[in-house]
């Protein structure tokens, strides 16, 4: 039987939990997962939405707050907050002991605001000030407008989860929006830069998903036999990056300061094809400096069979000729990755604006 402590302590990566419900914050669901090993909690949009409707115990909240006259919008707010205190309150011990390096819960801003540089900022910063714990992540997309966005936490000392990054191109403008902010952050006058932290969320079976129907769109047998390898083929290239940008001469200078690395978060890591092996996005992405944050049902499976091994850099020339043979078969991995970026942003925003109508349900019943 894997354990989740065997992940971290043998191969260097954080399981943390995809998932956050009220119960598992009152019941001891999630206490009991962090003596398993997990390390940190994420959250977004339609996670919420799932464990909002899907429970009475935020009611009274809710009821309450709507008496006081607050809108449906801060309603959500205040109840996401709610979880994200209870949650950062758990995992702190685990922040403490890590010196600062695991124990983080995350929390989104508005979907509404993937496109806008300006309020995703100020809404990261309000984030931020209003919780005020130091275990606490906040995620923003990894879209174009994102980026400056990211690079502006770093540089006034916040901590970030960079969320919906598909593609490798988009990847290293994440690590440069990071590795500038803390450059800036850096000739401002700020000596230690140990208290700021960020993740880079690499999202992975979302890939699969769309381009194994493209490879049978093609009608060929050689298309169809690399089914299932394009996501696993990509992450490993992401990992390739992250080894050579964070052992560069340019951020040297910046681990000199106690800079954090940038670790790589890989996302999406339940599998969708049920013909497919249920740990394949787990299993084939084992390394040092990594994080996998996965749902309940996949640390279960894991906890169950997984396999305790680094496997990251495992057939590295493979995943290479893997993606080049993708683009022989007609399939642009800059369109596809764009299309990905989009749906990603279109789904949450559907799940933000989906739980508000039934919060609006709720309290006008």
């Amino acid at each position: 039987m894997s354990t989740l402590v065997d992940l971290y302590n043998n191969c260097g990566q954080s399981p943390w939990l995809d998932n956050i419900k009220r119960s598992w914050l009152q019941d001891g669901t999630l206490e009991g997962l962090v003596q398993k090993g997990v390390r940190g909690v994420t959250s977004n949009p339609t996670i919420f939405t799932n464990a909002i409707e899907s429970s009475d115990l935020y009611d009274d909240q809710t009821f309450d707050l709507h008496h006081k006259g607050l809108s449906t919008a801060q309603i959500y707010w205040e109840l996401v907050k709610s979880d994200i205190n209870s949650a950062l309150d758990i995992l702190n011990p685990v922040y403490q002991a890590s010196d600062g390096n695991d124990g983080f819960v995350s929390i989104e801003v508005s979907p509404q605001l993937a496109y806008d540089t300006a309020k995703t900022l100020q809404m990261a910063k309000d984030l931020h000030d209003e919780i005020n714990k130091p275990n606490l992540l906040v995620k923003i997309p990894a879209t174009e407008q994102g980026l400056k966005a990211i690079e502006e936490m770093i540089f006034m000392g916040n901590s970030v989860n960079v969320t919906l990054i598909f593609s490798i191109e988009r990847y290293r403008q994440v690590i440069n929006a990071y590795t500038t902010g803390l450059e800036r952050r850096l000739h401002s006058g700020v000596e230690d830069l140990s208290s700021v932290n960020c993740v880079a969320s690499f999202f992975v079976s979302r890939l699969d998903t769309l381009i194994d129907k493209k490879l049978d769109e093609t009608g060929s047998q050689d298309a169809v036999a690399l089914k299932g390898k394009a996501a696993v083929a990509q992450a490993k290239k992401a990992y390739g990056l992250f080894l050579e940008s964070f052992e560069s001469d340019r951020f040297s200078k910046l681990r000199a300061h106690k800079a954090k690395l940038q670790r790589p978060l890989w996302a999406s890591t339940s599998t969708k094809n049920p013909a497919y092996d249920d740990l394949l996005y787990v299993d084939s992405l084992i390394g040092q400096n990594t994080v996998n944050t996965m749902p309940d049902a996949t640390i279960n499976a894991f906890l169950d069979h997984g396999r305790v091994v680094e496997t990251i850099s495992d057939n590295l020339d493979e995943a290479n000729s893997t993606i080049e043979s993708l683009q022989d078969f007609g399939i642009d991995m800059e369109s596809v990755t764009q299309q990905l970026e989009d749906e990603g942003v279109k789904s949450f925003e559907k799940s933000f604006e989906d739980l508000l109508e039934v919060l609006k349900a709720k309290t006008t019943l």
